[in-house]
């Protein structure tokens, strides 16, 4: 009988997960090139464009130095497990790019276009105020108004879809049904659609021009999806824990507290995210809830930046959406841990 070579076929196994982890990596990188590549475009003419524009050929330089780059700062985060050896990696790769796009495109290089952000007067100064109609804000007065409009949404929405959700999940009561079918049903119809009754609402309640018309909107309007996911996560974890805890003694708010909510920590993060963005790039409402310049958010600086009759900008557009997306960015580096491990609640048996 012939012996099995077991080093063997456990390293032929290794290799044929290495190879298919690899082909899997290339696809998903041409994959999502398309959609990469313009925010390296942008990074790159908001440090690079001057008053006549950008030359296409920095753009491919910069791309070509910025692309490999990232592309293997992707395979070593896929391959190599140690915290320690991403980091050095991470390193030797930003100093590599660094000094690859020095001698590509160094001349063309600076920080111009950033000057916004030191300059309450810049954009005034460049556009002029009769372009827009009005006058334009300083950038971290439209800053702010997006922080307070994203995190006090995302802070009401994550509240109370975590405490409908359980209480949907736990108890049965009458219409229970169909409150649930009532929630689908508004999903269905694209708030867009309800600009103008919204816009009449909140005219009525004496919240226009404010910052708490766009705040409540946004609330109440992603609330039955976010319901519904915090559902979903509350169903997932087991009742005979919670149970468990109330025979020990607990309350059944103590029980939700230290038990049942570290299991849906995933779920809350997840809103939490979803939210932030929802609220921080939001355009229609937090435009069509005003009149004039009543109040400014990033959304909408952006906008009337990079509209202009005499002609655009496309250094200075660049620089102020670099800066529109950091916030975001900065989010789901931060996060990342948690969202790309989510799971339906539940323990570990």
């Amino acid at each position: 009988m012939t012996a099995i070579d077991w080093n063997r076929l456990a390293t032929r196994a290794r290799r044929g997960r290495r190879v298919r982890s690899g082909l899997l990596l290339a696809f998903l990188t041409l994959v999502s090139l398309p959609v990469i590549l313009p925010f390296f475009w942008v990074v790159v003419i908001s440090v690079s464009a001057r008053t006549g524009g950008v030359e296409a050929a920095v753009l491919w330089k910069a791309c070509a130095v910025l692309v490999p780059c990232v592309l293997a700062y992707a395979g070593v985060h896929t391959f190599i497990a140690s915290v320690r050896a991403r980091i050095i990696a991470g390193l030797l790769l930003g100093g590599l790019c660094l000094i690859g796009l020095y001698v590509l495109i160094g001349a063309d290089l600076h920080l111009n276009n950033y000057r916004f952000l030191v300059n309450p007067n810049l954009i005034e100064d460049i556009r002029g105020a009769a372009t827009i109609g009005g006058q334009f804000p300083w950038v971290w007065e439209a800053f702010g108004n997006s922080l307070l409009v994203a995190i006090t949404s995302m802070t009401l929405k994550v509240i109370v879809a975590t405490l409908a959700g359980y209480y949907l999940s736990r108890f049965a009561f009458r219409g229970r049904s169909f409150f649930l079918q009532s929630l689908l049903l508004l999903e269905v119809f694209h708030p867009w659609m309800l600009t103008i009754p919204i816009f009449l609402v909140i005219f009525w309640v004496g919240l226009l021009n404010t910052l708490s018309g766009p705040i409540l909107v946004l609330t109440v309007i992603d609330l039955p999806f976010y319901i519904f996911i915090m559902k979903g996560f509350f169903d997932a974890v087991p009742w005979d824990i919670e149970m468990s805890a109330m025979t020990d003694g607990a309350t059944r708010r103590q029980a939700f507290r230290h038990v049942v909510l570290p299991q849906v920590r995933g779920g809350i993060i997840a809103i939490s995210v979803l939210g932030f963005i929802k609220g921080w790039e939001e355009y229609v409402f937090v435009t069509a809830l005003r009149t004039g310049n009543s109040y400014w958010v990033m959304s909408t600086y952006l906008y009337y930046v990079a509209e202009d009759v005499m002609g655009v900008d496309y250094g200075l557009v660049a620089a102020v959406s670099v800066f529109y997306m950091l916030p975001s960015l900065l989010l789901y580096l931060f996060l990342q841990k948690y969202l790309t491990q989510l799971t339906l609640g539940g323990v570990k048996g």
